[in-house]
């Protein structure tokens, strides 16, 4: 894993999921949050952490819901709580049925999700602000 420092608990994790995950050409991997997150159609699915915690993708609407599970804690971000994503503590996925549980719950809420074009978002970027122009609306007013 180029560029990341990896140990022996993040990699026996990554491999847990994978071998969950199987060969799905939907899945890809990239490294974000300091470990190596799976991705599903673009999206935020799976993330392992050199601590053997995982980061799932939940949803919203799933939110509440994956937090009364055993293990799992609001992800916190730059000081914010993220809606959606959920932490679940390397207790909680030991047992691989456990795992499976976790990452097919995850992966059931992200597959409905549409798929998502990195390249669409770089444009919209770059593109200019839509809309009425406020100095113009006021001139004409």
């Amino acid at each position: 894993m180029p560029g990341m420092k990896s140990n022996e608990t993040m990699d026996y994790l990554i491999e847990r999921v994978r071998t969950v995950l199987g060969d799905d050409p939907r899945v890809s991997e990239k490294t974000m949050f300091g470990g190596l997150t799976f991705l599903l159609d673009g999206h935020i699915l799976v993330g392992c952490k050199k601590d053997g915690r995982v980061l799932l993708s939940v949803g919203k609407e799933h939110y509440a819901e994956a937090l009364e599970r055993p293990g799992a804690a609001p992800m916190v971000h730059g000081g914010r709580q993220m809606t959606g994503f959920v932490w679940v503590e390397p207790d909680a996925i030991e047992d691989d049925d456990d795992l499976n549980a976790w990452v097919a719950a995850a992966y059931r809420w992200v597959s409905q999700m549409p798929t998502d074009d990195p390249k669409k978002k770089a444009a919209a970027k770059k593109a200019p602000a839509q809309g009425p122009n406020p100095k113009r609306s006021r001139a004409s007013a």
